[in-house]
């Protein structure tokens, strides 16, 4: 069965870094596009950063630009986003996401003093 495990999260101050992982298995890693989206208290699910399955372009949300990046490695299945200079506002549950259709269990990340 399909499963995305995510890890790297945790508690981090502001202007901090982390780097989020997500080992995929059970479908076509190398096909698939990926994501990471996030989910703030109250707030809705958004999207925060995508990456082609193909040729790899990326899309990342105009809140997290300059700031965060996405990329994968094919031959390990993960995908990782690289999060740098975190804002208190980044505090949420990061999702990895596979094909727009697959979740992980998510991830927790905090930014605070």
């Amino acid at each position: 069965q399909v499963q995305l495990v995510e890890s790297g999260g945790g508690l981090v101050q502001p202007g901090g870094s982390l780097r989020l992982s997500c080992a995929a298995s059970g479908f076509t890693f190398s096909t698939s596009s990926m994501a990471w989206f996030r989910q703030a208290p109250g707030k809705e699910r958004e999207l925060v950063a995508s990456i082609a399955a193909v040729g790899g372009s990326t899309i990342h949300a105009d809140s997290v630009k300059g700031r965060f990046t996405i990329s994968r490695d094919n031959a390990k299945k993960t995908v990782y986003l690289q999060m740098n200079s975190l804002k208190s506002e980044d505090t949420a549950v990061y999702y990895c996401n596979a094909r727009r259709f697959f979740w992980g269990q998510g991830i927790q990340v905090t930014v605070s003093s």
